[in-house]
């Protein structure tokens, strides 16, 4: 009898275990399908944004590390520009889709969240509070975002990325576009 509970309490610890796995790691929207639903025409051709010495020094301050890439790659058409930006969390990388219009944000979307806490910031209820922020003279978003209990890090990497999609369209070709 005591193996028996011992065999069914293993089980039922296994699959909770492998549930929370699921959990820990949601695709929301492939990075290629959003790009294709903010531009749905016509999908630009996909640019390059090289870092250089002062656009990296920048970079590296809003992150708080060095990214590791050599350019981002970015899609414009017009003042829009599409990114998609990844940042860690606690421990995993979080992916973020972003359209930046005329310097300010239009759409932020959780794309790919592997954390296994934090994931609420996906909901509307927290992404709407970005839209038509901008970035203020000293690099920082131009309105406070509030957090989500249990979700700092998630929303501490979300911030980043806002402010890193920002300082990138600034240095992008919509910037000279009208």
């Amino acid at each position: 009898m005591l193996r028996l509970i011992t065999i069914r309490t293993s089980l039922i610890l296994l699959f909770a275990l492998l549930s929370f796995e699921l959990q820990a790691k949601s695709v929301y929207q492939q990075p290629e399908d959003f790009i294709k639903e903010v531009f749905a025409e016509v999908t630009p051709e996909v640019k390059r944004l090289w870092l250089k010495k002062d656009l990296k020094l920048k970079v590296n301050g809003i992150l708080g590390h060095d990214p590791g890439l050599l350019r981002f790659r970015y899609w414009h058409d017009k003042q829009r520009t599409a990114w998609i930006l990844e940042e860690i969390g606690k421990t995993e990388p979080i992916t973020l889709g972003f359209v930046i219009n005329r310097g300010v944000i239009e759409v932020i979307r959780v794309l790919i969240f592997r954390e296994s806490r934090g994931w609420e910031i996906r909901h509307p209820f927290f992404t709407d509070q970005y839209k038509n922020a901008g970035l203020d003279s000293e690099l920082e978003l131009n309105r406070q975002i509030d957090g989500i209990s249990g979700a700092t890090m998630s929303v501490a990497a979300a911030n980043k990325l806002a402010r890193l999609a920002l300082l990138l369209h600034q240095h992008s070709d919509a910037v000279d576009s009208k």
